[in-house]
């Protein structure tokens, strides 16, 4: 196998796998796009770390590419969908720089309390301001914790350490498992309103981008520290400034920017109350080891038996099989996806996650459907460790039962698959139907039955049926130069069924947009006096 490695690694993973006999090592860190394109028209595997971006456009080069290994955590320098297309199977080191990231974090922290890289530039310009950094001791202080992932239960460790009280947002962490942990349980605006610290430790995606936005930061007390650790865009760069220079936001520390580098004129590096580092969260001797052996093992053995680990993109299937299944995986990924994205939005506990499969495809080992399934369903919300293997076992380590069903008859269409989310208080079905290989229906949503496009940009819009509401829709997304591209309009089952209620007539409306829609027209959207709810959901 031709192993391409074009990031700097540690000599300890590329010894090992130099050692094979039967492994070609090509080591080029640093390489431009266009250089890129050349080397790795003839590579099998490719290793990076955050510095190659792996686009689409380099993959179209990518002749023989079989494998990209990460050595770290996070692949949103890669383009998964377009891997995935090419049958690209795509593996990480989830566990190789969490401590090295949570350390950083933890040090991030008590830098920012004691304003110890202000006074070490003052001191270094000759300067003797002791009653200038007047500091704040974390001891009973309440650190908030977005994301209970790997890195942010050994956030939540340390700072215990350290005698802080913490409390953790995650929607699919459930009470129990957050007492194990000596954690508090509590909602988005419980944390915002409480925390006196706010550190993220989710991976950046559609869901989480803008997390900490504007809205965020003034729910929060007057006086909070924000810590990015994670990745940059995560925390809002303009709504951080903003809260800083409000007096809201007491200081800030960073780690990663929206561009990398950083240009010389961003406000951040400007600002007395923000210490910045060059995204060394990872940056320690020990991680840089770590991930590069576990990089390096995981793709000799790739090599060797064709065994994955940590797949980010792919089930364990044989190559048979996966010819068959392969049309109802990328109906999964869309399914799981749609429900993960309304659970993110209600900030629901999740119960239960209930699969149905009825007609021929429930002949089938549907093993590698659920876990497809669910790894869309969390990959919204969990860092990126969660993946095709460990999905359910994931799931269910958080208290979600996860259930299939087969029916192998034939329902109302020949291969349906229904996946049902149960939470505390509600529940939500959407069930999709396959057309030959490559058309996907969604046929139905809770009581709402439809035949819906699921892809690219949606607006799902619940509302009472009244007369202009469609028009007033199609009128405020217009008004914002925003295209609509497909629109299904339906009225709730018990209309079908001719039942008599007495409250208005409910519909769901599913609108295919050409691109996605900022708050402020979501906002706008939400003001309509029919309106119940209404979701933007991203399928890709």
């Amino acid at each position: 196998m031709k192993i391409l490695i074009s990031d700097k690694m540690s000599q300890e993973g590329i010894d090992l796998l130099t050692a094979e006999n039967d492994l070609q090592v090509t080591y080029k860190p640093g390489l431009k796009p266009e250089e890129l394109k050349n080397e790795i028209q003839d590579a099998e595997a490719l290793i990076i770390r955050s510095s190659t971006q792996v686009t689409r456009e380099i993959l179209s080069h990518a002749k023989k590419l079989k494998i990209i290994g990460r050595a770290g955590i996070g692949v949103d320098n890669v383009d998964c969908n377009a891997a995935t297309e090419r049958g690209i199977i795509i593996v990480n080191t989830p566990s190789g720089n969490a401590t090295t990231t949570a350390e950083h974090t933890i040090a991030m922290l008590m830098a920012l309390s004691r304003h110890i890289s202000q006074a070490d530039k003052s001191m270094h310009e000759g300067a003797w301001e002791k009653s200038k950094f007047t500091g704040t001791e974390i001891t009973d202080k309440v650190l908030g914790i977005f994301g209970f992932g790997n890195i942010g239960k050994i956030v939540a460790d340390r700072a215990q350490g350290l005698r802080m009280r913490v409390m953790v947002c995650d929607p699919f962490l459930n009470p129990e498992t957050a007492a194990k942990y000596g954690v508090e349980l509590v909602s988005l605006d419980q944390l915002c309103k409480r925390a006196d610290y706010v550190t993220v430790h989710v991976p950046l995606n559609d869901s989480t981008r803008n997390l900490i936005n504007l809205k965020a930061i003034e729910a929060m007390k007057k006086g909070v520290r924000i810590l990015n650790c994670a990745r940059g865009g995560i925390v809002n760069e303009e709504a951080l400034i903003e809260g800083l220079n409000s007096g809201k936001v007491a200081g800030a520390a960073v780690d990663v920017f929206v561009e990398e580098p950083p240009g010389k004129d961003h406000p951040f590096l400007k600002h007395d109350r923000v210490i910045c580092t060059p995204h060394l969260g990872a940056s320690t001797k020990e991680a840089q080891v770590n991930v590069a052996v576990q990089v390096a093992e995981q793709i000799r053995d790739f090599a060797h038996t064709g065994e994955i680990r940590n797949g980010v993109n792919y089930p364990s299937v044989s190559s048979e099989v996966l010819k068959v299944l392969n049309p109802y995986l990328k109906l999964c990924n869309k399914l799981g996806a749609f429900q993960g994205q309304i659970y993110r939005a209600n900030q629901e506990k999740v119960k239960k996650l209930n699969i149905s499969y009825s007609g021929s495809v429930a002949d089938y080992n549907v093993g590698v459907l659920t876990s497809t399934l669910v790894h869309a369903f969390l990959f919204p919300i969990l860092d990126t460790s969660v993946n095709y293997v460990n999905a359910i076992t994931l799931a269910e380590s958080k208290g979600i039962v996860v259930e299939e069903n087969l029916i192998h008859h034939v329902q109302d269409y020949s291969n349906q698959i229904t996946f049902t989310v149960h939470g505390e208080e509600k529940k939500s079905l959407i069930a999709g139907v396959l057309f030959g290989n490559t058309n996907y229906r969604f046929v139905q949503f809770n009581d709402f039955f439809l035949e819906v496009v699921p892809d690219g940009y949606l607006l799902v819009i619940h509302n009472y049926d009244r007369p202009g509401v469609v028009g007033k829709i199609g009128s405020i997304l217009g008004k914002h130069q925003i295209n609509i591209s497909r629109m299904h309009l339906t009225l709730s089952n018990s209309h079908l069924l001719g039942q008599n209620t007495a409250n208005p007539q409910e519909a769901v409306v599913f609108v295919n947009i050409d691109q996605p829609t900022g708050t402020d027209v979501l906002e706008e959207l939400k003001q309509l006096k029919d309106l119940i709810s209404i979701y933007q959901i991203i399928l890709n």
